[in-house]
């Protein structure tokens, strides 16, 4: 797949298209800046202009700028130690009190000067590009002053490469977009229970043999019983001059590599190539995963030879990556295998260990004073504060913040990599129309809002907290395509909350400037990325007579088409030039369908917008009076809430509120429906938020208020309805097709306060 290069990575030439001339440049930048002064001075930028280097250690990201220049703008400048008059200047910054990955960067009009040293260089160059125009009979830059700086000294993208494997050539690709946004830190998942890959030269059936796998689980682990797979042996591994390649590629971008290299977990790959590292006698065989989960067939804590083995590996890893981490995962390893094999119970007697979490700790504890007698630090996710944290450990803490929060509070360094907000592997919009994706739901919002330092913790403690990362899993990314999709356009959020202080990040002008030209600029190239629906419409309920709907593209120069006729959008429906008025009629409903189609040719998803003039409900007059909701349970395997039939009720009974309780686990796949009345306080307007895992629907008085329905998710969605006051019949519908549940019903009050719905008012 041809791509273009960023202009940061390209040594030979510059194919990408810069940032279009703005009224207001600085808002442009991502991330934005710490402190930025604009000034009323323009510099013009013409074939006279030099650019002056300074020192032969700033002669790279020089002649970067010079032929990023040449291949936008047509000319070549000169290269000069020093210069006088027209001069785009490189300075090394030499003050005792350089922050790290600092720069400044001035323009007036005489001069561009970038003034840093190292890495804050590579970024005063990369911000400098941001500022550029489009090519043009004048190339001007407006005057300015930037002082920057980064929050975090790891600011992190993770590609997990064990699930589906990915060429060399896309993972360059992958570093150039963390690059270009001022990400420092490549995190390389290279072994899984689905594939090793990388060579090992002293266990050569690593790759031989754990690096493929005979077939591959076809569509979501949960949408078939039995699953089906593709009967299609995959596979594939990095050379360790590959590895090195990359790492040198990497290190010219100022990008550190930290290799993982999974245990005692997901190891199913290696011992696929090597048995006898299992527990018990004469273990196995194995294969390579051909599905997705967590297995309980690890590393034998218990033999010797594990760590041999381990040892060597480790070897060869550090000899390729000179990063002071390595990851060792940690992650989601079971005792299963430990509780019953007689080495790993032998180990913990002579230990006088507690139990086989503490035989985690102390697996974790022996590989960390290995790789500490190298000169090496370990990273591992949060289960290994589990039985004791390994004494030098930086903890990831992936399952939410407690880990983080945990290993702060015991002055060690943690990275947040919460799933909530981070996990780029989760879904971007309403679940059935985005790409297959393992679940969840993060949207770019979601993520530009998080605050990696909790506040939770005192100032030594939260500065334990070195940074953040984003993780991406690849269960259901099998190209590059589905990658650079689920990837862009979050990584500009992760970069802002990664790089720039809080009190100087703003989401109106992110989402509304910001972004719509950074995507304008990935829509000219090759590069994937999933096109936001319009700035101004959301998936809702809007109650009223009339309503004025003002849309802003989320892409410059992208159309946004529309229909209120219950149709489909797209390029032959009503296209959108400025802003418009829907009137609904009396007790009548109309509805809002947004999409927009960049000019690529990309497009976003449908937005739905319910536009409702209907009466209020008028309350009942024989509401029942009895506490709780009549609960229906229907064991089966449902697509839709429509499909549950209540005439095939297993269980009946009384339950106080809307939510799974018991029946979460009473079996794997069911319908539920709860019935009975709602006490609603006063008249007004009142909103709903239904959040399921699966599907669900929620009722009053017979009407649909919140449609969640189909497979998907842990996902909400929110309508509203004017109520009377007094009791309302209810109807929550809900299935469970599988994998993970969940069911909360959250109601806004007409004064505005959110709840979940107390008991008290439920009534049957």
């Amino acid at each position: 797949m041809t791509k273009f290069k960023l202009w940061a990575i390209c040594f030979a030439c510059f194919t990408l298209p810069a940032l279009a001339q703005n009224a207001n440049q600085s808002a442009v930048l991502i991330p934005a800046p710490q402190k930025i002064t604009k000034t009323s001075q323009q510099f013009v930028l013409d074939a006279q202009t030099r650019i002056a280097y300074g020192t032969d250690e700033n002669l790279p990201i020089a002649k970067m700028l010079q032929s990023y220049i040449s291949g936008t703008y047509g000319f070549t400048l000169n290269l000069v130690a020093k210069a006088e008059g027209k001069r785009i200047t490189l300075l090394e910054n030499t003050d005792a009190l350089y922050k790290p990955e600092s720069y400044t960067l001035h323009i007036d009009e005489k001069q561009v000067e970038l003034k840093a040293k190292g890495a804050g260089l590579f970024y005063a160059a990369e911000t400098l590009v941001q500022l550029f125009p489009e090519k043009s009979d004048r190339i001007l830059l407006q005057g300015l002053d930037i002082e920057d700086w980064p929050r975090y000294s790891y600011r992190g993208m993770h590609l997990d490469v064990g699930r589906h494997f990915f060429p060399i050539s896309f993972i360059k690709e992958y570093i150039d977009l963390l690059a270009t946004y001022k990400l420092n830190t490549f995190h390389w998942h290279l072994t899984e229970d689905q594939g090793w890959r990388i060579e090992i030269k002293k266990y050569p059936k690593l790759t031989q043999v754990g690096g493929y796998r005979a077939q591959t689980l076809v569509g979501n682990y949960h949408d078939r019983m039995p699953q089906l797979f593709d009967q299609t042996p995959y596979g594939g591994f990095y050379t360790q001059e590959e590895i090195k390649e990359v790492i040198a590629y990497a290190q010219q971008r100022f990008i550190t590599i930290i290799p993982e290299i999974e245990m005692p977990g997901h190891s199913l790959a290696a011992l696929s190539a090597y048995p006898e590292l299992a527990c018990g006698d004469n273990p196995g065989p194995f294969t390579a995963a051909e599905k997705w989960g967590v297995f309980d067939d690890v590393y034998c804590a218990g033999k010797d030879q594990t760590f041999t083995f381990l040892e060597n590996v480790l070897d060869e890893v550090m000899t390729l990556f000179p990063s002071t981490y390595i990851h060792i995962g940690g992650d989601e390893s079971p005792k299963t295998r430990w509780k019953v094999c007689p080495y790993c119970q032998k180990r913990i007697k002579n230990l006088k260990l507690k139990d086989e979490d503490h035989l985690q700790s102390y697996f974790i504890q022996r590989i960390e004073k290995y790789l500490n007698s190298k000169g090496r630090q370990i990273i591992g996710w949060d289960e290994i504060l589990e039985g004791g944290l390994a004494p030098n450990a930086t903890v990831m803490s992936w399952r939410g913040t407690d880990g983080g929060i945990a290993a702060a509070k015991q002055n060690h360094n943690a990275i947040m990599t919460p799933g909530d907000y981070v996990y780029f592997d989760h879904a971007q919009g309403k679940s059935n129309q985005e790409p297959l994706s393992i679940g969840g739901y993060t949207p770019l919002e979601q993520v530009y809002g998080y605050n990696p330092t909790p506040t939770s913790l005192t100032a030594a403690q939260q500065a334990r907290i070195i940074g953040v990362q984003a993780n991406m899993w690849t269960e259901y990314m099998t190209n590059p395509a589905k990658v650079e999709y689920m990837l862009l356009p979050r990584i500009y959020a992760l970069s802002e909350i990664a790089w720039t202080n809080p009190q100087n990040k703003n989401w109106t002008n992110f989402v509304s400037q910001a972004v719509p030209e950074h995507l304008a600029k990935l829509d000219k190239t090759a590069i994937n990325y999933r096109v936001p629906n319009p700035i101004g419409i959301e998936d809702t309920t809007l109650l009223g007579d009339e309503f004025t709907f003002t849309l802003q593209s989320p892409v410059k120069g992208a159309k946004i088409y529309y229909t209120l006729d219950g149709y489909t959008p797209d390029a032959t429906t009503q296209l959108y030039t400025k802003p418009f008025t829907v009137k609904v009629l009396p007790d009548g409903q109309r509805v809002l369908k947004t999409r927009v189609i960049a000019p690529s040719g990309k497009q976003s998803t449908v937005s739905t917008t319910i536009l409702d003039n209907t009466l209020p409900l008028a309350a009942s007059t024989n509401p029942g009076l009895l506490p709780g909701l009549q609960a229906y349970f229907v064991p089966g395997l449902f697509n839709f809430t429509k499909e549950i039939d209540t005439l095939k009720v297993n269980e009946q009974a009384i339950v106080p509120t809307v939510a799974l309780g018991k029946y979460k686990t009473m079996a794997r796949t069911f319908g539920l429906v709860m019935n009975g009345y709602l006490q609603a306080a006063e008249d007004g307007v009142y909103s709903f938020t239904l959040t399921s895992d699966d599907g669900s629907s929620l009722w009053i008085d017979d009407k649909l208020v919140v449609d969640n329905d189909d497979k998907h998710a842990s996902f909400a969605v929110t309508g509203a309805i004017r109520l009377q006051k007094g009791y309302h019949k209810i109807q929550v519908k809900y299935f469970q097709y599988g994998g993970s549940s969940a069911l909360k019903l959250v109601m806004k009050l007409p004064s505005g306060l959110s709840q979940e719905i107390p008991q008290t008012l439920y009534t049957h």
